[in-house]
């Protein structure tokens, strides 16, 4: 059954995910930190909600498929993945129990300026996320391949630059966390993130070069996986 806005059972199911994946990060802030009265956990947390209902109000009103398409549980899956995405979420929420706690018990000295920079990051990361999003209706959560649906290789706007935007975007948001939350120690986890990212994005290149059609020619054009010039 499909709503007026085009969205499916699926896609629904991607809503309230995203609605319980806010809820469990703003208690694991509050509840680490064993306090509300913290105004970078605001901020943050504003800056993340408000970014999240523009960006999905648009993607819900122009492109519900990609909605959809993220909310369906699907046994095509690669194996790696299986195992990568459930330890990669606990590592990004590992980011807000280090900030929460380093904001009750150490107070790490993070400048204004660089919250303000983390604070127009996340806002950045976001936006090319959604960006992404809409230029690929087989951008799912998980790594998986779906030829026999008509999978195939997005070429229009970011990815005419790198062959993984939302990886990149979600690269840049995974740095967000600590400086708008100022807290250095939360860095360490950043890091594992980002090492995790890097290498699942080197994991499901390869996957594609293997299996979607089209894949290896397009490599050819745009060499660079998640920074243009570099890598």
């Amino acid at each position: 059954m499909t709503s007026d806005l085009g969205l499916n059972r699926d896609g629904r199911r991607r809503i309230r995910q995203i609605g319980v994946m806010v809820v469990v990060i703003a208690l694991t802030l509050f509840l680490s930190a064993g306090r509300l009265d913290w105004p970078e956990a605001w901020v943050f947390l504003i800056l993340y909600v408000g970014s999240v209902l523009v960006g999905g109000t648009w993607m819900v009103r122009r492109h519900p498929e990609v909605v959809n398409e993220r909310g369906r549980s699907d046994s095509s899956t690669k194996p790696f993945d299986r195992v990568f995405a459930p330890f990669y979420a606990s590592v990004g929420l590992a980011q807000y129990v280090v900030a929460g706690l380093d904001a009750r018990f150490f107070g790490s000295a993070v400048p204004l300026w660089a919250r303000v920079l983390g604070s127009v990051g996340l806002v950045v990361s976001m936006a090319s996320v959604f960006w992404a999003m809409a230029h690929n209706p087989f951008l799912a959560t998980t790594v998986r391949i779906r030829s026999d649906q008509g999978h195939r290789v997005a070429t229009t706007g970011p990815y005419r630059i790198v062959r993984h935007p939302m990886y990149a975007g979600n690269l840049l948001f995974s740095w967000t966390p600590a400086f708008c939350l100022g807290s250095w120690w939360a860095l360490l986890p950043t890091l594992v993130s980002a090492l995790l990212l890097i290498l699942r994005t080197r994991l499901e290149d390869r996957a594609l070069l293997r299996e979607l059609p089209g894949y290896a020619d397009y490599a050819r054009t745009v060499p660079h996986r998640l920074v243009p010039g570099l890598w």
